[in-house]
């Protein structure tokens, strides 16, 4: 029984000093404030925005927010209407195990594509 209790007490003893050890810091005193602006700029700015105009509306209540468009609409549009004609856009490699999607039918917006092409050489 000594023995359990003297384990007992040198590792409350070695748990105790941990936590000590642990809560220890050192007092470094009040950090100088890093700041680009002076006390007149940063004035100036709160200012500005406690003047500014709807200030606590939700987001998106003035409306649709305008959008940057990168691309032409027609082209987007041709885009979704080739890979929504495409013949094995459902397929991909993961359908069947170990296997690869090789496309042997030709999409058929470029069949058209070059069908027109054709007719308008032949008319020239």
């Amino acid at each position: 029984m000594n023995s359990i209790r003297a384990t007992f007490l040198a590792v409350s003893a070695l748990a105790l000093l941990g936590t000590t050890a642990a809560q220890a810091e050192s007092y470094e005193g009040v950090h100088a404030p890093a700041s680009a602006l002076d006390r007149s700029a940063v004035q100036t700015e709160a200012v500005r925005a406690a003047a500014a105009r709807d200030q606590n509306v939700v987001r998106g209540s003035r409306g649709a927010e305008t959008v940057a468009v990168s691309q032409a609409r027609a082209g987007v549009q041709a885009e979704a209407v080739r890979t929504a004609a495409a013949p094995d856009q459902n397929v991909s490699s993961g359908s069947r195990v170990n296997s690869r999607v090789v496309s042997t039918m030709r999409n058929p917006v470029d069949v058209r594509a070059e069908a027109r092409a054709r007719s308008a050489n032949a008319a020239q």
